[in-house]
């Protein structure tokens, strides 16, 4: 975010807790110092009002990032989001645009119970108008957040709480102000000819490892796509991929039920890709359930490496291995 703010005197940061506390995670740490009050402001607990602001922002020329403590009070801000921001280059035939960038922490946490512990991606996904970035790791999240703000569309950020304390080696090309990674362009992690597993965000990290042990205990081959992206979905890379594999997992933190894999199971069903399945796709989602607050059933709730390791094993029909 400095980069940019250095880079482009319209770009500013608003939220809760952004600038004197430095940011829920100290994801602002040293922003207020470097750029001011005016260009880090520090809102009332009211998302609903600088959510308002910030479109109006964007929609006057500006290029606002608001900054939600986490995805799940954006509730109070959906109507801004949905039909004040996403559908105005739309009604107005074009004339409008809203480049703003909507961030904060997704997805599952730990002992915070149903109503902090949601996954949004499928939820803003389905709305036309908006891109929604998942990130997995700090490349993800460098060169994604420098193309979210320099788009002239909304997009919706959607960093995972658990990964925020996670350490990866980051290459000194990646800090250059000038690397940006594409939006709607997945990235293969791991190169694979058995089986592909789509997956975002934490959920990456645990395919990477799911497929490690399915080489080594089963020798099979997995292929693991970095979506990235939910929207746009890169159809490409993944049609390309099962045309090679011939066999699907994704795996999600969301729930079942119309999420990001149900997505991509349509998205296989109508194109070419179909005739090349041996097998059905699987899904490894979140229980279908509010999150429980107990830490032993909230496990239960969420997609773990093993019941991975399973899907794959039962879509090469060798379950009782």
């Amino acid at each position: 975010m400095s980069d940019e703010m250095r880079r482009d005197p319209n770009v500013f940061l608003m939220g809760e807790e952004v600038g004197q506390y430095q940011g829920a995670y100290k994801v602002s740490k040293g922003m207020l110092d470097e750029f001011g009050g005016e260009r880090i402001i520090d809102t009332p607990i009211t998302e609903t009002g600088f959510t308002g602001i910030g479109v109006g922002a964007g929609l006057m020329g500006l290029r606002p990032i608001i900054e939600f403590m986490t995805w799940n009070f954006s509730m109070q801000s959906i109507d801004h989001i949905i039909n004040s921001c996403a559908k105005a280059h739309y009604m107005s035939n074009g004339d409008l645009t809203c480049p703003i960038v909507f961030r904060g922490i997704n997805g599952v946490s730990a002992g915070v119970a149903a109503q902090h512990s949601q996954c949004f991606a499928a939820w803003y996904a389905s709305c036309p108008g908006l891109k929604v970035i998942s990130t997995y790791d700090t490349e993800d999240t460098l060169g994604l957040m420098r193309a979210a703000i320099r788009d002239p569309d909304p997009v919706v950020f959607l960093e995972n709480e658990m990964m925020y304390g996670v350490e990866f080696d980051v290459p000194a090309a990646h800090l250059d102000p000038n690397f940006v990674i594409p939006i709607g362009k997945a990235k293969i992690e791991r190169v694979g000819t058995d089986v592909t597993i789509t997956a975002h965000a934490k959920m990456v990290g645990h395919s990477l490892k799911a497929a490690e042990i399915l080489k080594a205990e089963h020798a099979i081959d997995i292929e693991v796509i970095n979506l990235r992206t939910i929207r746009p979905l890169d159809r490409p890379t993944i049609i390309s991929s099962v045309k090679k594999t011939n066999r699907i997992v994704n795996v999600e933190e969301g729930w079942p039920q119309h999420g990001v894999g149900s997505e991509i199971a349509a998205l296989l069903m109508e194109s070419e890709a179909f005739d090349h399945l041996d097998a059905p796709m699987y899904r490894v989602a979140g229980a279908d359930v509010p999150m429980p607050y107990s830490s032993s059933i909230e496990q239960q709730a969420i997609p773990q490496i093993p019941d991975i390791v399973k899907a794959v094993l039962e879509t090469c029909y060798r379950n009782k291995e």
